[in-house]
């Protein structure tokens, strides 16, 4: 049986460089908020901010990386201790378990580096296609959109894709935006989605891309006498 293929949101080839340029423009230092010195410190990371904050990660991971510095301590690090530091960052039996196994799994099956190809990455605990595209645009410069929630939220309101699971969502926005710009279109729509079209009160009149956002609408009306903020590089 012949499979078809699924088709894009009318518009969204158009649209989608307009937005690439305009949150390019207004975050143009885009990077990720997880505070991070080596591969290995940002996969962790990266596991522990599942639901919760890069704040929050933060406040943790210091600790967590001053009592086991390495892959080879944290591989066999006691749980019971891990959980402990790692506790405010939720699901803390879970995330510590991952953490500890993923590290074994780099000694075992890579030295204690981190691989630096999707297809190892997705091998170890705890790492899905989300997270392996960070590690791989932030810490290896390799094109990767990594799908989370904002992401996942913000392009189906802009239409670049009517899926709903991630990685039909990453192809249909990979298929339109150029491959350099992944990471960095990726880190652009977390922080726009925290700063500007935040889930439960988008704020539609501060938006750069209010005026070809088919969602537009669905934020709050601006109070009266607001302006709307001119995009940056014109409209």
């Amino acid at each position: 049986m012949k499979v078809r293929k699924r088709r894009l949101p009318a518009g969204a080839r158009e649209r989608a460089p307009q937005v690439v340029e305009r949150l390019r423009l207004e975050y143009p230092e885009a990077r990720t908020e997880l505070d991070f010195a080596t591969p290995w410190q940002l996969l962790v990371s990266v596991i522990l901010s599942a639901q919760t904050t890069d704040v929050t990660v933060n406040a943790v991971t210091p600790i967590l990386f001053a009592r086991f510095a390495t892959p080879e301590a944290l591989a066999s690090a006691p749980q019971l201790e891990v959980e402990e530091i790692i506790h405010r960052t939720g699901f803390f039996r879970s995330k510590a378990r991952a953490i500890i196994e993923m590290s074994q799994d780099l000694i075992l099956r890579h030295g204690g580096e981190v691989p630096s190809r999707m297809e190892d990455l997705v091998t170890l605990r705890g790492v899905g296609r989300k997270t392996a595209n960070v590690v791989l645009g932030v810490a290896f410069g390799v094109p990767g959109l990594a799908v989370d929630t904002h992401v996942a939220r913000l392009t189906g309101l802009l239409r670049l894709t009517s899926a709903t699971d991630p990685v039909k969502i990453e192809e249909d926005v990979c298929s339109i935006v150029p491959a350099p710009e992944w990471t960095h279109f990726g880190l652009r729509l977390i922080l726009h989605g925290r700063r500007v079209c935040v889930a439960r009160r988008p704020r539609c009149h501060a938006c750069v891309l209010a005026n070809i956002c088919p969602s537009a609408n669905i934020g709050l009306k601006a109070a009266p006498g607001a302006k709307r903020r001119p995009a940056k590089g014109g409209r």
